[in-house]
């Protein structure tokens, strides 16, 4: 299961400083807006310390972590959605995203450049956010109000569309409100539908505050009902350029037990109701990226779909047991490794092996 993130912002906010710094991979970070143009792609590996202590028992060939895409995407600007900067082709870049991830500017430098022709230290991070919305918002409408008619049409003649179409007319009214598409009240049907519109503001929304170094570690005012989650953009890129153990050395010197990295990943995977199973043996110890509360079955599809079709049984130990007895085999001789059905819930941490026909 790929998780694609999409790092948004007004420009000159840090979006590709931050990325940069995340993917330790080379981009334009330069103090002028649509200094990206083409969206930056990078997949970047998930930090997880649980895959080094599976690998010190099983001594692998591998260490395979789970990743996250990230996708650096061109500032954008008040009126995109009828144009303006980079208009329609950074609001189709979203649309490819599982979520996004919204950079605001906290940190303060009187050389950059805000907007065209405008510098200064001056910050506002709910109004930058509020403009962002507004777009959104706005190119939403815009795509509700070409789907819809097409969907009533049709509904006329296949009236398994009708619900489809109904959840559109509702929500074209809610986001006139100004509302974003996620909070409208619907049933599980109705979001699975809303789901098919392709809005953006349907995503789910993570903000990350870029601040400057002494205000990590703080606690931030929330942003249309989310806490902002710190993180220094120069700090990161400075921790990409170090080793592991040095690392973790100047976290520790800040006061920090992750990186920010970390903590976006791990944010990113509460928000949209992931988690991690690890399968570990000779050849790997992986790490394997499975909804909340996806059955066995399910899991299993993710290394393979031809595994899903002929599951029989898992076995499965929980990562605690599987670590304080020492693997497979200690956990066998506790009576720790249990034999798990098609209707088995998996955990978060689950160290499992899967039974199947093919």
């Amino acid at each position: 299961m790929s998780l694609s993130i999409g790092i948004v912002g007004l420009p000159n906010v840090g979006k590709s400083t931050l990325f940069t710094a995340l993917t330790k991979k080379g981009g334009l970070a330069a103090n002028y807006p649509f200094a990206t143009i083409d969206p930056n792609v990078g997949i970047v590996d998930v930090p997880d310390e649980r895959l080094g202590k599976l690998a010190d028992i099983v001594r692998p060939g591998r260490i395979v972590p789970a990743t996250v895409e990230f996708v650096d995407i061109a500032g954008l600007v008040k009126g995109a959605n009828e144009g303006e900067g980079l208009g329609n082709q950074f609001l189709a870049n979203i649309r490819e995203t599982d979520a996004i991830c919204e950079v605001v500017r906290y940190f303060s430098d009187p050389n950059v450049m805000r907007e065209v022709g405008r510098v200064g230290d001056f910050v506002d991070p709910a109004g930058d956010a509020d403009t962002i919305m507004t777009e959104l918002i706005l190119a939403d409408i815009q795509s509700l109000e070409k789907q819809l008619p097409r969907l009533e049409k049709e509904a006329k003649r296949d009236k398994e569309l009708a619900l489809k179409a109904g959840v559109a007319a509702r929500l074209l009214d809610w986001l006139n409100e100004g509302n974003r598409a996620a909070t409208m009240e619907m049933t599980d049907e109705e979001r699975a539908e809303a789901k098919g519109l392709f809005l953006l503001t349907m995503k789910p929304i993570l903000y990350v505050a870029n601040v400057d170094e002494d205000q990590l570690g703080e606690q931030l005012a929330p942003i249309d009902g989310v806490t902002p989650i710190p993180i220094c953009a120069k700090v990161e890129a400075e921790l990409s350029e170090l080793e592991p153990e040095e690392a973790a050395e100047y976290l520790a010197d800040l006061g920090l037990e992750k990186s920010g990295l970390e903590v976006l990943a791990q944010a990113a995977y509460r928000l949209l109701g992931l988690q991690s199973y690890f399968t570990a043996g000779e050849m790997e110890v992986k790490a394997w990226t499975v909804r909340v509360g996806a059955k066995a079955p399910e899991a299993a599809g993710v290394i393979h779909s031809d595994f899903e079709r002929g599951f029989i049984k898992a076995e499965v130990a929980s990562y605690e047991d599987y670590v304080a007895l020492g693997g497979e085999a200690g956990c066998k001789n506790a009576g720790k490794l249990r034999i798990e059905g098609k209707d088995y819930v998996v955990q978060d941490g689950d160290v499992m092996h899967f039974r199947f026909n093919v």
